[in-house]
């Protein structure tokens, strides 16, 4: 193997790393504050507005944010049931956003 090679593969090994790597480091820390009952905010380039969860008793927006994001989920209501999977970041909690419980509550809901 060529020197050249061997550098052209480091290369690649190391920006498949850092692109594993990100997702990981772009969470909130903000994730695994939220716990039962909290509201939590999500955004994705192929969600229309800002999604709000109010979490379960057992949740955590960091598992909101982690069953968004696995594309093999399904079962929850987040986000007006949405089918959109990966993608999702958490953000702050501004002003009017779509409205989601973790779970069917008395709550009526509401989408921009």
């Amino acid at each position: 193997m060529s020197r050249t090679t061997r550098v052209s593969s480091l290369v690649a090994l190391v920006a498949l790393v850092v692109v594993a790597a990100t997702p990981i480091l772009a969470e909130s820390p903000a994730a695994e504050t939220a716990a039962g009952g909290d509201g939590c905010c999500f955004t994705n380039p192929r969600f229309t507005g800002t999604c709000k969860v109010v979490t379960g008793p057992d949740e955590t927006c960091s598992d909101v944010l982690a069953y968004l994001n696995n594309q093999a989920s399904v079962g929850k209501t987040y986000c007006g049931n949405t089918k959109v999977r990966g993608g999702w970041a958490q953000v702050e909690c501004e002003g009017q956003a779509s409205m989601c419980a973790a779970a069917p509550t008395s709550e009526a809901t509401t989408a921009d």
